[in-house]
């Protein structure tokens, strides 16, 4: 009894801070705006609600680190979790900095600072992961890969190892780790706290990959390429969206809500996370079916009406990021698309990656768009693609992609980065949090 006074009086000092978030992300949101300013507020004025946020959940909180694929494994993860039965915390958007997750955090929280969920399964950037696991204390540390991204800032790809290892040590009940990447199969496991679990393609299937996984090459050890570890969950087939896991020894047949190696890599990475997380009461039937009704993340694979009716033709989003991220979806086109448009604009500072990416499944490209449509189509024309318009306003682009006939698919393909992912599903009338199949 003498401890519901303290309890209430705890949460009744996190009204004001929590307010002041809430207010502030209602208003951001009216302006258009983006989600970090609430939750920086918040963190300001109280530095201690983020982790009582985090202190609420009885499976504990998870982290999803990687160069690539966090958005679509943070979302799978969750969607497996659902399938259990737990309800889940997750930060859907991609809001990854500690201002983001406190941000997301707010839109579910009471005044009072409590949330109602089972877990927490959240997208964190590497490079704040060891901060942010000191705050959040997680129970599970995913990291998926470590290929060649931002390097205008963290300048090499091994410091961005070192960074999802170093997180890694603070996991409480388990780590899980991409053994098919040169810098994260060689985890000291001695040096984790928590037991390491693997995930892995099977290397026939690497092999026939044009391009492989992407991962970026161990440049400082004496081994160049990743040392032998023995997988929880292989993925031993693909074909298009369907996949054959190997999960504790049992075949599991999986869809994959979009197409590529990447995102069947990312599937297996999901379900190791779910089992450890769930321990005897992990089902991998109902891991399938929550794979099965699963949408795409967020712009990765989305399919949205192009003239706001559903009978007539769609639009298939492929988000890219960098390099490798662009190859493994290009890699994944089954056939060259029948009218395309590719988009980067000035949230990527540097473009001249796109001179390493092989274009050769993408021979023609109808509109090239965004503030760097100039640049980009240069690159391209060196890579021997033919260019129909270059027009750098999105708005303008997205009427020339109307104004052509229909395809025989039905189907065009729009390749855009974050930014102009967002601007176009707007254009096309799907809101922040909506999300299409």
């Amino acid at each position: 009894m003498g401890a519901a006074p303290q309890a209430r009086s705890a949460g009744i000092r996190y009204v004001f801070p929590v307010l002041a978030g809430k207010l502030a992300r209602f208003a951001t949101r009216l302006r258009g705006g983006g989600s970090a300013f609430p939750g920086y507020l918040t963190n300001r004025l109280s530095p201690t609600l983020l982790p009582t946020l985090a202190g609420q959940f009885p499976h504990g909180v998870i982290f999803v680190l990687g160069s690539n694929g966090k958005t679509t494994t943070t979302h799978m993860v969750s969607e497996v979790l659902r399938a259990h039965g737990l309800t889940v915390f997750t930060n859907p958007t991609g809001a990854n900095l500690p201002q983001g997750v406190t941000s997301a955090l707010l839109a579910d929280a009471t005044l009072t600072g409590r949330v109602r969920a089972d877990v927490a399964v959240l997208e964190v950037d590497e490079g704040y992961a060891a901060e942010l696991a000191d705050r959040l204390s997680p129970a599970v540390i995913l990291s998926l890969n470590v290929q060649v991204d931002q390097l205008f800032r963290f300048f090499e790809t091994e410091r961005v190892a070192d960074m999802m290892l170093d997180a890694s040590t603070r996991a409480s009940g388990h780590v899980v780790v991409n053994r098919d990447d040169p810098y994260l199969s060689k985890i000291d496991v001695d040096a984790m706290t928590a037991p390491v679990s693997f995930f892995g393609i099977s290397e026939d299937i690497v092999a026939v990959s044009a391009h492989g996984l992407s991962n970026a090459a161990d440049t400082r050890s004496g081994t160049v390429g990743t040392i032998a570890r023995e997988a929880f969950a292989e993925v031993r087939e693909v074909s298009g969206r369907e996949i054959v896991v190997a999960l504790g020894g049992q075949d599991v047949p999986i869809t994959l809500p979009a197409r590529g190696l990447h995102y069947a890599a990312d599937a297996a990475a999901a379900l190791t996370v779910a089992a450890r997380v769930l321990g005897g009461a992990f089902d991998a039937g109902r891991a399938a079916a929550g794979f099965a009704s699963m949408a795409p993340a967020y712009g990765r694979g989305e399919v949205i009406p192009l003239r706001g009716t559903p009978a007539g033709e769609q639009v298939e989003f492929v988000m890219f990021k960098n390099a490798p991220s662009l190859q493994m979806n290009l890699d994944a086109l089954e056939g060259a698309p029948e009218r395309a448009l590719i988009a980067i604009d000035d949230g990527t500072p540097d473009v001249s990656w796109l001179y390493d990416v092989d274009f050769a499944p993408l021979p023609r490209v109808d509109v090239v768009t965004g503030e760097k449509a100039h640049q980009l189509a240069l690159a391209l024309a060196y890579a021997g693609v033919e260019i129909g318009t270059v027009e750098p306003d999105m708005e303008k682009a997205v009427d020339i992609m109307r104004s052509f006939p229909e395809t025989a698919s039905g189907r065009q393909v729009w390749f855009v980065n974050y930014e102009l992912m967002m601007i176009g599903r707007r254009i096309l009338g799907l809101g922040e949090q909506e999300t299409r199949r």
